[in-house]
């Protein structure tokens, strides 16, 4: 016999009680009165250890009563073999290993590369397993066929392997997509059992910083359940450095030299006095910045760049404790060049002229530089004045010498802003779209014509959406010319005057467009040059074709660098990696997607030199690790991780004890047992001492 709770068997010991009772005794057991002593005051017999015991079957009742009661409470069970466990139940299983950034810290990657072997060592004959590396995107390292494909005995080994030749990477932790990406497939249909336990295994550090939003709006797969392998950070005190890039669009590039830093400290954090130093090798680096920031804290720094050294370079944090964010990447946006071509009559400086006006229009920012050229429109081959510019005016009609250099300019991609001079020249527009007829007249309102609808919708129009900036009824216009659109069905009307004319309309032309207008901006037919709408829209027409400026200073890793549209006879254009290596660059490449480490990025066509600098994301310098209610709050359902063997058959052999008390309750009969033997006891208690109060009721 057994017992599920053998410390109960102490309670045994109480039986000592009863035999301590019944060895103590305060009286005799008779009484004789003796009239000599009836004055004297009464006085218990003094005890000795020649006391004997009496009543031993009661003795042995008592006794008998709190053994059974001990017993029982100790839950006895008859002991039986353990049945012989069936194979193990077949498991699909996806291992997925964080390989971000944030990994880099201590020993952390180790730790990494030991949970995922004990994970591949456990897999039995009939399992299956998926390794998958992630950071900002997941990748397949073995798949499940491969695992299959592989002998038993070297399945585990070839996937530690594959493991151990990777290092982490500098890309951010993006938990949502690389969980995602397991459980789907996890839950795909496999070979075997119907009945797979079907699961995924986490090893990360868990960082805060991870992120996790599209698993708001994921449907988790059922039958799948996620076990989190989470190790133990180094240290969670830290502070990061980060570059706050916010050029103004309309600012001079000069601007820009003045670089912008925030320092963060950890709530956690033991250090609250730290040190901005440029990492450059030249002498006149200055002195060391000091920036105090208390724990759970931020500060931004205001540094200037050292004198004579380039403005691109890297700033690094001294006095913190994890040193792995602690350097980042500054290189002030260069302006983006493009070409404005202009085809008009007028000369330059002519004051009150389209092309005066046009070459105000876009002076130079911290993102563009726009140079606008006027190229003869009788030059029969303008192919060219076209070559990579983003943008052609034209002010004058359109010829047949001007046509044939623009159709072949716009069929690939650009926009051609065509301001009607008379209505004569609308005849024009089959030089420049095929079939396309256009009818005009000339117009003069009686006083003067106001825009009253524009589409909002179009990228044209999309700036001024706002309501506190989409007032054009204000700029009034003198003359414009009425557009006849039947021989036209593909054109869009994007803008009208008050009296239902067109007065912007787009045409497709190839992959291109043509911007029609109907009255100009000179200020002999209208007030726009005048208006506060006329540098904005300008440059709204010039994103049409050149596309938008880019739109952040620095980027993250792995982002991909929007590259500036090269000339063809700049074929030599490298793209040189901060790690030293090389890409050469063929001609029409709009962006590099190889940026896997932080660092500048260098773009080098001919005499021209564009820089990028590539940071660590943010998000990943939160290195307080997440608490698994985070992921059950989400939708993930967790699974305990499982106990090593010795500990796995331990708590088998509870279990099964367990269930064996349940099903034999031998406690109950020895409960009843003891209930039997005490009313026994009670009884018998009952008639002795009945007994010896009749024997004294009979004594004289």
């Amino acid at each position: 016999m057994s017992f599920l709770a053998p410390w109960f068997l102490l309670g045994a010991l109480a039986v000592a009680g009863p035999v301590i009772f019944h060895l103590v005794r305060r009286t005799t057991r008779e009484r004789v009165p003796f009239s000599s002593l009836l004055f004297l005051r009464p006085a218990p017999p003094r005890l000795t250890r020649r006391n004997r015991l009496e009543h031993l079957g009661l003795l042995a009742l008592r006794c008998l009563v709190i053994a059974l009661l001990a017993a029982g409470f100790a839950r006895p069970y008859w002991q039986q073999l353990l049945p012989a466990a069936g194979d193990r139940a077949a498991r699909r299983t996806v291992l997925l290993v964080d390989t971000s950034a944030s990994l880099r810290r201590g020993d952390l990657w180790a730790q990494a590369l030991a949970r995922a072997d004990a994970v591949l060592r456990r897999a039995g004959p009939g399992d299956q397993v998926a390794v998958l590396t992630f950071d900002r995107d997941p990748v397949p390292r073995m798949s499940f066929e491969e695992w299959t494909a592989t002998p038993v005995g070297e399945r585990a080994a070839v996937a530690r392997t594959r493991l151990a030749a990777l290092q982490p990477g500098w890309a951010a932790t993006h938990l949502d997509r690389a969980l995602i990406r397991a459980a789907e497939l996890a839950a795909e249909f496999s070979d075997g059992p119907a009945d797979r336990v079907r699961e995924v295994v986490l090893v990360s550090d868990l960082q805060s910083g991870g992120h996790l939003t599209a698993l708001q709006a994921h449907e988790w797969p059922r039958g799948v359940s996620v076990r989190l392998e989470a190790l133990p950070p180094p240290t969670r005190a830290n502070a990061a450095l980060h570059w706050v890039s916010e050029p103004d669009d309309s600012a001079p590039p000069e601007a820009a030299a003045v670089v912008r830093l925030r320092v963060v400290n950890a709530p956690d954090s033991r250090r609250e006095q730290f040190q901005l130093r440029w990492e450059t090798a030249a002498t006149n680096a200055g002195a060391p910045v000091e920036v105090y920031v208390p724990p759970g804290q931020s500060r931004v720094v205001t540094l200037s760049p050292p004198t004579n050294a380039p403005a691109a370079g890297a700033v690094r944090l001294e006095g913190d404790e994890e040193p792995f964010d602690n350097l980042v990447y500054v290189a002030p946006p260069q302006p983006h060049p493009l070409r404005v071509v202009y085809f008009g009559r007028e000369s330059a400086g002519e004051p009150r002229s389209p092309r005066f006006f046009l070459e105000r229009a876009f002076p130079p920012t911290t993102r563009r530089a726009v140079q606008v050229q006027a190229p003869d429109p009788a030059n029969p081959s303008p192919a060219t004045a076209l070559e990579s510019a983003a943008l052609a005016v034209v002010t004058v009609p359109i010829s047949p010498a001007l046509g044939a250099g623009l159709r072949p300019w716009l069929a690939r991609g650009r926009t051609v802003l065509w301001v009607l001079p008379d209505a004569a020249a609308a005849a024009g527009l089959t030089e420049l779209v095929p079939g396309a007829v256009l009818a005009a007249t000339d117009h003069q309102p009686a006083d003067y014509a106001l825009l009253a609808e524009l589409d909002y919708r179009h990228p044209l129009f999309a700036p001024f959406a706002d309501p506190r900036f989409g007032d054009f009824s204000k700029i009034r216009f003198w003359r414009h010319r009425r557009l006849d659109l039947a021989g036209c069905p593909q054109a869009r009307v994007l803008a009208r005057f008050d009296s239902g004319d067109p007065a912007m309309v787009e045409i497709p032309a190839g992959r291109g467009r043509v911007l029609v207008w109907a009255a100009g901006w000179n200020p002999a037919e209208s007030q726009l040059a005048l208006s506060t709408k006329f540098v904005p829209l300008l440059h709204s027409v010039l994103d049409l074709g050149a596309g938008p400026p880019p739109g952040a200073a620095q980027y993250l890793v792995g982002d991909a660098l929007p590259l500036p549209e090269l000339p063809a006879a700049a074929r030599e254009a490298v793209m040189h990696r901060p790690d030293g290596t090389t890409t050469p660059l063929a001609a029409g490449t709009t962006r590099f997607d190889s940026t896997p480490r932080p660092g500048l990025y260098e773009l080098r066509a001919g005499e021209q030199v564009f820089r990028w600098a590539v940071n660590l994301d943010p998000a990943e310098s939160r290195l307080t690790p997440l608490s698994p209610e985070e992921f059950e709050r989400l939708g993930v359902p967790l699974s305990r991780p499982e106990l090593p063997p010795a500990l796995a058959v331990a708590r088998q052999q509870r279990l099964w004890a367990a269930e064996l008390e349940s099903r034999q309750k031998l406690w109950r009969w020895l409960l009843l047992g003891a209930l039997g033997v005490l009313g026994l006891e009670t009884a018998l208690a009952g008639r002795a001492a009945r007994r010896r109060a009749m024997l004294q009721a009979v004594q004289p």
